[in-house]
């Protein structure tokens, strides 16, 4: 790490730039530093963080709503509210208010497990950041009744029983809707009612917490909630404390070398964070280690693949780690508010990346472009998407590789939080009093910094696509405080500019620029982040080659042909829907290649700049670019067809062939579009000689 600081006091100075030294005149008082993550011995004075004896967060997340989309941001909430997410209730039988338990006082009723809350979660965070009074109320409708079913000994919702012994994973999802409605409202009535379940959790014995297979593995989201509320409550409440430890030892183990304690995607996904989440509490490194480890170890074996994700299907299998293996919706989304939470706990620039790679080039390919119909399987290689069995292929049984409004079940529904949790994450609270832009994206914040000022900040740029980002500063009066900029992991020489003056050049990679300064209403902060082009080499998945600029992975681009279905006759075995639901308002669709697949790269292994051509375009006027038509970039190159790599025996596409691959075919002219926007996609390609 090289530190950058410059300390002023007005008039012409001088800062440190490397070996050299650059002037700015004119200038107010500032100090411009290179830090790996914030000074957390700070609390911050505004936004709720941890109370001792909990460790200090990095990043505090703000209050749903803080921050206002704009951009391609915007345009996918806005599809997400008209398309599967919004209008899922006409849909989900899951979410048919006859005879459901989650709106019973009694906790009885037909149906009333994990649906309601993974929708919900997402779906009310939707209408609080669109200010959408329909979904809002509609949200009120479930919270209400949830907060109304609270028993005397503090229990609440439906009671589910596996063995005799509670299920309660329901009710952590919902515990979770319930800490987004208090950000949002301030409703005083969650934070006893929480307390009221806690204390019936506290007082039950260990042997009958947590024993079932889901609950389980995901323990430490109790546990955060644990957390949430202990830093809400007055007084001596270590009893809270108390209850966390009993919640981490009757959880999964996440701490086993070398293992995990099951591999389903959907809970590596989520429970790996439960480590790092006790660290909170412990502040034992190991714990901290622990969480980092597990992710490793899943990608190391199964994730050798462009996109971030890693090859379970639904549950990992060893010798089947090729990129035609893919991850559940539900994998992705958890994926990323793991990520999300762990940039709190940890300050890692890491994680924000990684929450960009699943973001822009997984996700979106899993859902349709209008956002009404979803997949449960999307993989990184995936030349084919139809209603056919693919077993044992990939490790399920049914069309579960088919884009379907009906289907899926538990993706269904708990697709709906990652945008919207994506969303609240875009800028951050720092210890001392400051912001951080996180997760680049189009976006307006309004937050309390410095002394109490409240300052909005305005984002703008096409990030990911383009290079530079904007922020343009508004408030009232002239304003002291920290503002903290990520550079990403994969940028070499990025460059910082205060109102059109360069006060950093080169920062490091994976670090944050502290910029603290005295500032005024218009300052304008611009930060350039040169995207080059980048070749993996997966020399575990058969030496193949993913082809990157910035952090976009790129993908052939196959030609897709949508074949209209009905969504009933195409559903996963598990599905149900309401008999009013109108499979013509809500196809499904068969996505079948109208054009070759089957390419290799004509890559040497040099400079990828000498073998790859980027192609800028005109940005869509619609302000989506995830679709083939409307991308503002691709990259053109040289490749050739491998004859021999073929649909496979169970319809999928056929494990890659070991690189280099001898072929004969003629050399063409081949395109490559982002892998978010690729429905079908090979952006693990075999290279040829």
């Amino acid at each position: 790490m090289r530190p950058y600081k410059s300390i002023i006091t007005g008039g012409v100075f001088l800062f440190c730039l490397g070996n050299g030294f650059a002037q700015v005149s004119k200038a107010v008082a500032q100090t411009v530093s290179e830090v790996q993550k914030p000074d957390n011995s700070h609390t911050n004075q505004f936004y709720i963080s941890n109370k001792k004896p909990l460790q200090q967060l990095y990043f505090i997340k703000l209050p749903v709503g803080t921050i206002q989309p704009q951009g391609w941001l915007k345009k996918y909430l806005d599809l997400q509210r008209d398309g599967l997410t919004g209008q899922l209730g006409e849909i989900s039988a899951w979410l048919a208010k006859k005879d459901n338990a989650w709106l019973s006082t009694d906790g009885k009723g037909d149906h009333g497990w994990e649906e309601v809350p993974y929708w919900l979660k997402g779906y009310a965070n939707l209408g609080y950041i669109l200010k959408d009074k329909k979904i809002i109320d509609e949200s009120r409708t479930w919270l209400e009744a949830t907060l109304s079913s609270q028993r005397a000994d503090g229990y609440f919702g439906p009671m589910i029983l596996r063995n005799g012994k509670p299920d309660l994973w329901g009710n952590m999802i919902m515990l979770w809707c319930l800490q987004s409605y208090y950000d949002y409202s301030n409703d005083q009535r969650v934070l006893p009612f929480m307390e009221n379940y806690f204390r019936w959790q506290y007082n039950l014995p260990d042997s009958m917490l947590l024993k079932d297979y889901w609950e389980n593995s995901r323990g430490g989201d109790n546990m955060l909630s644990v957390y949430w509320l202990y830093n809400r409550t007055k007084g001596d409440k270590l009893w809270l404390l108390d209850l966390a430890a009993k919640l981490h030892r009757n959880t999964a183990n996440w701490k086993q070398k070398g293992q995990l304690p099951n591999w389903h995607n959907v809970n590596i996904a989520q429970g790996f964070r439960e480590p790092a989440t006790y660290y909170l509490q412990t502040g034992n490194r190991e714990d901290w280690d622990a969480t980092y480890n597990v992710f490793n170890l899943i990608r190391e074996r199964f994730g050798n693949v462009p996109g971030g994700m890693f090859g379970a299907d639904e549950n990992a299998r060893k010798g089947y780690a090729d990129p035609r293996q893919g991850v559940e919706t539900c994998g992705m989304v958890e994926q990323m508010a793991s990520n999300e939470i762990l940039l709190g706990i940890t300050g890692d620039p890491f994680w924000a990346d990684h929450t960009e790679n699943v973001a822009f080039n997984t996700y979106p390919a899993a859902v349709m472009p209008d956002f009404k119909a979803l997949r449960y399987i999307t993989s990184p290689n995936m030349s084919i998407s139809d209603s056919k069995n693919h077993h044992p292929g990939i490790d399920n049984s049914g069309p579960f590789v088919m884009m379907n409004p009906f289907s899926s079940r538990c993706c269904q529904h708990n697709h709906a939080q990652g945008w919207p949790y994506y969303a609240e994450h875009v800028f951050m609270a720092t210890p001392d009093n400051g912001l951080a832009a996180m997760l680049y994206s189009e976006a307006v914040v309004k937050a309390k910094v410095g002394n109490g000022t409240e300052v909005s900040i305005t984002s703008k740029g096409h990030y990911p696509f383009d290079e530079t980002i904007g922020f343009t500063l508004t408030m009232p009066k002239n304003t002291s405080f920290p503002f903290y900029v990520r550079i990403p992991e994969w940028c070499a020489h990025a460059q910082l500019k205060i109102n059109g003056v360069v006060v950093n050049q080169d920062p490091s990679p994976s670090s944050y620029v502290r910029i603290d300064r005295l500032w005024k209403s218009g300052d304008k902060v611009e930060l350039a982040l040169p995207m080059q082009l980048k070749v993996d080499t997966w020399t575990s998945n058969k030496n193949s080659v993913s082809v990157n600029r910035g952090p976009l992975t790129y993908s052939l681009k196959i030609k897709e042909q949508y074949e209209k279905m009905d969504s009933r006759k195409s559903a996963i075995g598990d599905s149900k829907w309401q008999e009013s639901a109108d499979p013509d308002k809500w196809p499904s669709f068969e996505i079948l290649p109208a054009s070759a697949w089957n390419y290799g790269l004509s890559y040497k292994g040099k400079d990828p700049a000498m073998f790859f051509k980027v192609v800028k375009k005109n940005w869509p006027v619609n302000d989506f670019p995830f679709t083939q038509d409307a991308v503002p970039i691709s990259i053109t190159t040289k490749g050739k067809q491998i004859d021999s790599w073929k649909i496979d025996q169970y319809g999928l596409t056929d494990t890659l062939p070991q690189s280099p691959v001898k072929v004969s075919n003629k050399e063409e002219i081949i395109e490559l579009i982002p892998m978010g926007a690729a429905r079908l996609r090979i952006a693990a390609f075999p290279v040829v000689q």
